[in-house]
This record gives C-alpha cells, structure tokens and sequence, in this order.
C-alpha cells in the first residue's frame, strides 16, 4: 500500500470538443434564416487557442456568441474557460471578437486554490507546479474533502482532477 496519495488539479479545455462545438455552431448559423446572406464566421484556432468571429452587425455577432455558448455547454466546455476579447467594428457595421480560451492555471488562481485547500482543515499539502497543483496526503478521505471544497468554491476558471493515486 502506497504511503502517500495525490491527484493533479488542471484548468485544460479539450481542443477536440471544442472544434465539434464550433463545426454545429458553423452548421447551425449556416441553416438560420435571420443568418442568411449575412456574412457571420466562427474559427477555431487551435494552435493560438481562440475562437474568432465574424457576422455583419452587432448583434447578430451576440446571437452568434449564444449559439456558439450553448454548443461549447452541450460539449462539457465550461464556460468559465472563455475569455472574450473587445468587439472591433469593422467596415460597413461589420462586428468582430476574439474568444481565448484558459489552459493552465496562473499563479494568482493557483495560490487561491493552495489557500481553499488550507482551509478546508484536510491534512494536505498543495504544491504549485507550472501550471498546476499537486495535491499529496496519507489518507485518501483527506484528498475527497479537497476535491469537494474546491467543487463547491467559486473559483474564476473550470478545474479538473487527473492522475489520482
């Protein structure tokens, strides 16, 4: 039996849901009456990790904000992992945005995440890796009691728990 247990906490969005989401996003704006003949775009890039759209006017770009919202929802995204940039206008009322998305977790949100562990009173420690947490414990019921109070805080980007042993 092992004498110490530990999991990660990670903030990483999945590259590949996301592009399913954005190609029934582009599916859906293509078959939209109110879309039709507007020139209203939704790209993925994956290696800078945004998601860039287009659309004639302002608030079809909002419509175009929801509908890819409610795909990236459907596809377990969480929509704390987005980070919309300025709305830019464009020529002849043309609108454009930049959605990053959060991979990793910053140092500011990483030490939150060390302080709502000390907190919880579980005899655990957290150490800060790049960018994650590495949590280790002897008891495994000290490591659920972790994972169940950084569940239920209110923290500013999606978290998940992976290489649990």
């Amino acid at each position: 039996m092992a004498s110490t247990f530990s999991f990660d906490i990670v903030s990483e969005v999945d590259l590949q849901e996301t592009d399913n989401a954005i190609n029934q996003a582009q599916k859906e704006v293509a078959q939209r009456y109110d879309f039709k003949g507007a020139n209203a775009t939704v790209e993925l890039d994956r290696k800078e990790k945004t998601i860039q759209m287009e659309a004639a006017a302002e608030f079809q770009l909002k419509q175009l904000v929801d509908i890819v919202e409610s795909k990236l929802v459907k596809r377990g995204i969480a929509l704390k992992a987005l980070k919309y940039g300025e709305i830019e206008q464009g020529s002849r009322g043309a609108a454009r945005q930049k959605i990053s998305l959060i991979s990793g977790i910053d140092k500011e949100n990483a030490k939150q995440v060390t302080k709502l562990i000390k907190e919880s009173g579980a005899k655990a420690q957290a150490q800060i890796q790049d960018e994650q947490v590495r949590v280790t414990s002897k008891s495994k019921d000290d490591l659920q009691t972790v994972i169940q109070a950084l569940r239920e805080a209110e923290l500013p980007i999606p978290l998940q728990f992976v290489n649990y042993r």
